[in-house]
Order: structure tokens, then sequence, then C-alpha cells
């Protein structure tokens, strides 16, 4: 588990995709100091920053690049067969990728989150820890959703896209029910609970968006790891 740990960081932060994990976050932060410099940090503004750019591209873009990066690639050039030839049950496999997921996410999403939260209020209200713990549970549920696309599909990334980007962002705009779907709007639901800052308002009730967090987060590793035992040996589906 640690030697595919190992492979997997090393294979993510190699790629020419990795320079995405360190220029979305700073951009969050240079926006962060540009607002805090320029005196334009109140709390309504950074709540606003935080949740648009923090929740709504920082964090599902970046859990796409890593749920999608840590298995998709091996998967499509054939190399994840060499690990499936070893005696290592293949749910571990997909779960210790999600895990490298999810830890990636923490240190280029969440903890930006933070700092950018306490770069414009430091604490007050709860702002910076409020948003970092919304950026968590969501970073957790979207890495689940991306792994399990990556190994059912090889159109993983242009899926997650419309996901994020159609559905999250464009569609549940203007469609209420819509974001009850939303990981998004789970994460901010959390976020609210979180943080004393009124401008901070959830859409999706918190007895709907935990156990949909839950439900999501579990299912998403059960069936990457389900369906990797179907890939064959001898060649990826």
């Amino acid at each position: 588990m640690n030697t595919i740990a190992y492979i997997t960081f090393r294979g993510m932060l190699g790629r020419r995709r990795a320079l995405l994990l360190f220029i979305l976050p700073g951009v969050l932060l240079l926006l962060s100091i540009g607002l805090r410099i320029t005196g334009n940090a109140d709390l309504d503004t950074a709540a606003a920053l935080l949740t648009q750019f923090g929740l709504g591209a920082l964090l599902p873009l970046l859990a796409l690049l890593a749920g999608t990066g840590v298995i998709g690639p091996e998967i499509d050039d054939g190399q994840i067969m060499y690990i499936m030839t070893k005696p290592i049950a293949r749910p571990v496999i997909s779960t210790t990728k999600y895990l490298v997921a999810v830890i990636l996410v923490v240190g280029f999403g969440v903890v930006p989150i933070f700092v950018s939260g306490l770069i414009m209020n430091g604490l007050t209200a709860g702002l910076a820890s409020g948003f970092a713990l919304g950026a968590l549970v969501g970073g957790i549920a979207y890495c689940a959703l991306f792994v399990a696309l990556a190994v059912m599909s090889r159109f993983a990334v242009t899926i997650g896209l419309i996901y994020a980007l159609v559905w999250e962002n464009l569609i549940g705009r203007y469609a209420s029910g819509v974001r009850t779907l939303s990981i998004r709007q789970w994460s901010v639901t959390i976020t609210d609970l979180a943080t004393n800052a009124t401008s901070v308002t959830s859409e999706v009730h918190t007895s709907t968006a935990v156990p949909l967090l839950i439900v999501l987060t579990v299912l998403g590793v059960t069936v990457a790891g389900w369906k990797l035992r179907t890939l064959s040996i001898t060649g990826a589906d």
C-alpha cells in the first residue's frame, strides 16, 4: 500500500498537470492578498470569494485533476496491469489511489482555502475554519466521485467537467432542485454550520447534505474497487 501511494504521488507531482495543482490555489491566495491590501476584504466579500472561487471552482477542479489523475492515466496506458499482477486486493489499490487524491486536495485545496480566509479576515466569525471544513468534506466526496469515474470511463475528465461546471455552476444556478444533488451545495451547508458569518447561507438542509455526502463517498470508493476487479489482466476495459 505504501509503495502504491509513493508511486502515485510521484506520478501526480511529476506530470505536467501538476502545474495546475499549484496555479489554482496560487490564484486564490493572490486574490485574497489583493483584497486585503486594497481594504476590500470584508466578511461578505471574503465569503463570496471563498464560495464562488474556493468551493465553486478551485475545489472541484483540483479534485477532478487528482481523482482522475491518480488512476485514469495508468488504466489508459495499461500500467495499472503491472500493479494488478501483484498479490494485492484490487479494492486496496483503488482505495489507496483515492486516499492519495484526498491528500492532494487537502494540501492544494483545503489548506489554501483556510489560509485565504485567514489572510482576509483572520479568525473572525470562524470564516476560515468553516470554509476549510466545508472544503474538506466536499473534497472527500468529489474525489470519491472522480476516482470512480476514472475507473469506469475513459472520458472521466469530460464527464467531471460537465458535472462541476455545467450541472453545479450553470444549471444549479437556475434550477433549485439541481442543488440538492450538488457537492458544492453540500459543502456550503457544512460551511454554514461551522461559521457565524451571516453572508454564508446554505440552500440544502443539513439532514439532506450530510447523508448524501456519506452515501456518495462510500458508493464512489466501493464502485471504484468493484470496477477495478472487473478489469482484465491482459488489457483495460
